[in-house]
């Protein structure tokens, strides 16, 4: 009988010039608000620094650049639970050893972009100064709702579910065993990976431990614990206001971000710049070109709408699920300039937790920032484990 499993087809996007010339009308059509004296970054995005950055948007950036930047990766779409993933999938190139398999999962607000410094560094450590025989096998999937993955048309998939998808994606891509890593949504996605399918997953790697949630007696928790549970607390206070809204009225959001270039943007660099190790200057983290190719991701596939549901998703995901303890040897890479950074008590409380590092550069988009940082970090966790997963598949 003929294999009737999906195959992965060649992808590649090409923005038609009609979408173009809307954007940059949008653009050039904005409405701005008002805004206090000095108010800066204080009460949410920079007036000023949008300003700029939208002029530049509609009169400067090369989005056909970048497109062709982009397609010098390898980009496929496979269909998966009814659903078109859009997944880079990067062979290791001439390693010097057994080639371990290595899933990245990214997170909002971005897409596969967060990861796509890094790859080469990964799939190609000899040419980059780093030993050959740390070489990956790299697939940087799409989430569904993110980037060129479907959007789901009923209800939003959580991270339990996302997990099982790239369990099946990394298996028909002829994986049977294999590492995973991410950071934001993708911590959640890469540690349900390793919880559900720990036979196959060798070893995990995070950049964040999430938000914390707790249900115990909180006198059962170390003094560190507990204070980073207020930390975080107060985080959400202060800067949890996206998330509310993301969890419970993203639709209403939507409408004027998926109509408003300018809004969408804002939307965004805020977190850039809030969430990296920038030191209040957004463009030490991120040049306008490498925002405005995030952003721009987000308008072409109109995708922001269905990105903030997923926050919907995972809130509804029950505290059982919360509660379990990943069994699978689990490293953390902790980055300065991160948000609600967990202490190490609270790692070995919820992970088998054999490695904990704390890079000094680096924020909550640590592959993009410090591409170099992260992969270093990646090849150092993961060598140990690389001939539990056997050779790869050629």
């Amino acid at each position: 009988m003929p294999d009737a499993s999906p195959r992965p087809e060649p992808f590649s996007a090409s923005a038609t010039p009609a979408a173009l010339d809307d954007l940059r009308a949008r653009l050039r059509a904005t409405r701005w608000p008002d805004v206090p004296e000095d108010a800066g970054w204080s009460l949410g995005a920079d007036l000023g620094y949008l300003r700029e950055l939208v002029a530049y948007w509609a009169d400067g950036f090369d989005w056909p650049a970048q497109e062709a930047a982009l397609a010098r990766l390898p980009r496929f779409r496979l269909p998966l639970g009814g659903l078109g993933i859009h997944f880079v999938h990067a062979r290791a190139v001439a390693p010097a050893g057994p080639v371990l398999p290595l899933v990245l999962s990214h997170g909002w607000p971005d897409s596969f972009w967060r990861y796509t410094k890094v790859v080469p560094l990964l799939t190609d450590p000899g040419a980059h100064g780093a030993d050959p025989a740390d070489a990956f096998d790299v697939v940087v999937p799409d989430m569904p709702g993110f980037g060129y993955s479907d959007r789901p048309t009923g209800a939003p998939l959580d991270a339990v579910a996302v997990a099982g998808l790239w369990a099946e994606l990394m298996g028909v891509l002829g994986y049977d065993r294999f590492g995973a890593a991410g950071g934001d949504v993708g911590s959640h996605v890469s540690r349900y990976l390793a919880l559900d399918h720990p036979d196959r997953v060798v070893a995990v790697h995070r950049t964040d431990a999430g938000l914390p949630v707790f249900a115990g007696d909180p006198a059962d928790l170390a003094p560190e614990e507990r204070a980073w549970l207020a930390g975080a607390a107060a985080w959400g206070a202060t800067e949890g206001a996206y998330a509310a809204v993301h969890r419970t009225k993203p639709q209403t959001a939507a409408v004027g971000l998926n109509d408003s270039p300018a809004g969408l943007a804002a939307w965004i660099v805020e977190k850039l710049r809030a969430w990296s190790d920038c030191g209040q200057d957004v463009e030490r983290s991120f040049t306008k070109d490498e925002i405005l190719t995030n952003v721009t991701l987000y308008w072409l596939t109109g995708t922001i709408g269905s990105s903030m549901r997923m926050y919907r998703a995972n809130a509804a995901i029950p505290p059982a699920q919360h509660a379990r303890r990943v069994d699978v040897p689990s490293g953390f890479s902790i980055f300065a300039g991160d948000v609600v950074r967990p202490p190490r008590a609270w790692l070995e409380r919820t992970a088998n937790t054999v490695r904990v590092t704390e890079p000094a550069r680096g924020g909550h988009f640590a592959a993009f920032e410090e591409p170099e940082l992260y992969a270093e970090e990646l090849r150092a966790f993961f060598r140990p484990y690389r001939t539990a997963a056997g050779a790869a598949p050629a």
